[in-house]
């Protein structure tokens, strides 16, 4: 069985050795005191400029972006704190199957497609195919927490690589990027070794949900530029994998919060069609965001993906239909749920997988039927 989650970072780490989930160590009020001082951090530069603009009654575009970029990074931390509560309640049990590593990293990447764009990085693709033995909940988790970790802190572009070796069959995920502006590289340091100030909640997250997995990590960073590689030892051509019924039992449990790990953003104008969803979904795991506005639902596609929507049917009209066409012009599984003022229960409607329906009498018992139905599908 794992260790508790809720540990610090593992010595070995800033050696560059191996890691396993057995050699980790260190009480939870490590990264309980991060949390609160990288929300703290957030927040106290928000405010700076929330003063500033009382004062002034004006703001700039740029400053008024990262006003934007503040707060979303305090929210983004404070749901990493609650992703890695779940993990270390114990909850969260790991099913072995056959996933699609590749396809996997590129469909994460295309959520977070336009969050790169605004921020002005790039990403770099060199993705062998793998396939590897894994729960698919965490290894989303997982690739998730990547990407939001190389977003935060790269200055250049990001490269993600996927390469396997011959015998022993390994999968190998290896992410590198900039940290430290090109015209700055000069006045480094030239000590290998970890790099400071790149141990934020997004890489704790990655780091706890890989010990959850047993899957080694090594930090290979060089002066300015961040590497880390992740191995995948349970690959499916592994003759040992043929039979995963035979792994301890006690790992391949029924995952109490399937979910746990994807985003829902719920578009209704009542506050009761909000209570309402919030109560049916509050026992998924689910990350949860609100807007009343098709406009303001665009704006929150603008910084990041969710992984699904839901819509009070009322607000279906010529404007949301507009901007459901180009998201999935961006990601074609991306989830649609409209919640109508009648129906029975849960209905797939239009052609294939990308609008679905549930009745707003029923929503209790439906929405979290339809989101188990199609966000398994999307992955």
């Amino acid at each position: 069985m794992p260790p508790s989650l809720l540990r610090n970072v593992n010595p070995a780490l800033l050696t560059g050795e191996s890691v396993g989930p057995e050699s980790m160590s260190d009480s939870g009020h490590v990264l309980v005191a991060q949390l609160g001082s990288e929300v703290a951090s957030a927040l106290s530069s928000a405010l700076e400029r929330v003063n500033a603009l009382a004062t002034s009654g004006k703001i700039s575009r740029k400053s008024l972006r990262a006003l934007r970029n503040e707060l979303e990074l305090a929210r983004r931390v404070g749901i990493m704190g609650q992703q890695l509560t779940r993990l270390a309640a114990g909850k969260v049990r790991q099913s072995a199957e056959c996933i699609d590593l590749t396809g996997t990293l590129r469909d994460v990447l295309q959520q977070h497609r336009r969050e790169m764009e605004s921020r002005g990085i790039e990403v770099h693709q060199a993705l062998g195919p793998a396939k590897v033995m894994a729960d698919p909940t965490l290894l989303f988790t997982l690739l998730h927490a990547l990407v939001d970790w190389s977003a935060e802190h790269a200055k250049a572009p990001v490269e993600y690589r996927i390469d396997l070796t011959q015998w022993p069959v390994r999968a190998f995920l290896a992410c590198s990027f900039w940290h430290v502006p090109q015209d700055r590289l000069d006045s480094l340091p030239g000590e290998v070794g970890p790099s400071k100030g790149l141990e934020t909640m997004s890489w704790r997250l990655f780091e706890h949900v890989a010990a959850m997995m047993s899957l080694p990590l090594r930090v290979e960073d060089t002066p300015g530029r961040a590497h880390r590689v992740v191995e995948f030892s349970h690959t499916v051509n592994e003759p040992t994998l043929a039979h995963p019924e035979r792994e301890d039992g006690d790992s391949l449990k029924v995952n109490s919060k399937p979910l746990a790990g994807s985003h829902l953003l719920v578009l209704a104008a009542r506050r009761e069609t909000r209570t309402l969803v919030r109560d049916a979904v509050r026992h998924m795991g689910l990350m949860v965001d609100f807007v009343t506005t098709v406009e303001e639902c665009r704006e929150f596609c603008q910084g990041g993906l969710p992984h699904a929507i839901a819509h009070e049917g009322s607000l279906g009209g010529d404007k949301f239909e507009q901007l459901r066409r180009e998201l999935l012009a961006d990601v074609p599984g991306l989830v649609f749920i409209a919640i109508a003022e009648q129906g029975k229960g849960y209905e797939a409607r239009g052609r294939g997988r990308a609008y679905a329906s549930v009745s707003r009498d029923a929503l209790v018992e439906a929405l979290p039927a339809a989101l188990m139905f199609e966000l398994s599908r999307q992955r």
